[in-house]
């Protein structure tokens, strides 16, 4: 299945730049701070509520999710020009005719040899 469109990051959020860490959980860059014991984080355990629980997506809700992503795709598609697809036609037309006539002339040979080689 097609994958989620990506979106735009919003400038105004900037991301942080990640500071190098070493295994006792200090800041590597920063000597000066190489002794000092970094301060414990608390994480507290938020418990989620059936009504802020996602529901999940029916077939026809995915069905509608794939096509409005189809829509925006078929939006950034750069489309030959009239001229550009009546030549790739005429370029492919010949390319098949050169190719089926080739191999029907090795189909009526071999065939012509194998009737030789059996009688």
């Amino acid at each position: 299945m097609m994958g989620r469109l990506l979106r735009k990051k919003d400038p105004s959020k900037k991301a942080k730049k990640a500071i190098p860490v070493d295994e006792a959980g200090r800041n590597s860059d920063s000597p000066a701070e190489m002794g000092k014991p970094l301060p414990a984080v608390k994480k507290t355990y938020t418990p989620v509520s059936k009504a802020a629980a996602v529901k999940e997506k029916t077939f026809i809700d995915k069905g509608i999710q794939f096509l409005r992503e189809v829509k925006v795709e078929l939006k950034k598609v750069t489309w030959p020009s009239r001229k550009q697809t009546m030549g790739s036609t005429v370029v492919v037309l010949v390319i098949v005719t050169i190719i089926s006539l080739f191999l029907g002339l090795v189909d009526a040979g071999l065939s012509g040899l194998i009737r030789a080689v059996l009688q």
